[in-house]
């Protein structure tokens, strides 16, 4: 889902919105789809054993899926022309960037059932320490913000004569 961005970013700053949005629930399908089979089960076997407190145990795996997409509906993901923030947490929020002069790497990821719904993960390979590897699970449009992720890198690596190194031990 890609929205107006109503930015927290310094006033007089150089630095602007470039996409914002959350991944797609087709990050749960799998989850989706065992959560519906384990619940059909649990009626299923209340069912034939005759035992409706079985059948309750369907609302295990109907919370399961419930949390599942929770955590996906409340992520949130901002890129601008100098970082890439994410939001995660239903109750409890944990809030990381990565500065885009930081990023050594990006690579598409189209998994079959996302191309099928126009969707594609961008995996992120950085010099930040604290987050080494971002992924940006089934995005819209995901090859264009990869490209625009691309070219910032390189403006700000430019602007801020950075040069990417990899020295092995």
């Amino acid at each position: 889902m890609t929205a107006p961005v109503d930015s927290d970013l310094a006033p007089g700053s150089d630095e602007s919105p470039v996409w914002t949005g959350s991944p797609s629930q087709w990050v749960n399908a799998g989850w989706f789809v065992a959560c519906l089979i384990a619940a059909a089960a649990f009626v299923s076997a209340g069912v034939i054993a005759s035992q409706p407190l079985i059948a309750v145990g369907a609302v295990i795996p109907a919370i399961y899926a419930l949390a599942k997409a929770l955590t996906v509906r409340t992520t949130r993901i901002e890129v601008t022309t100098e970082r890439i923030s994410t939001t995660v947490g239903i109750f409890s929020r944990h809030k990381w960037d990565i500065e885009l002069y930081r990023v050594k790497d990006t690579t598409l990821q189209e998994p079959f059932l996302l191309r099928m719904v126009r969707r594609a993960n961008i995996l992120i390979v950085s010099s930040d320490r604290s987050s080494p590897m971002v992924s940006l699970r089934a995005l819209p449009d995901a090859e264009r913000l990869r490209q625009q992720i691309r070219a910032n890198v390189e403006r700000l690596r430019l602007k801020r004569g950075v040069r990417e190194m990899d020295i092995e031990h």
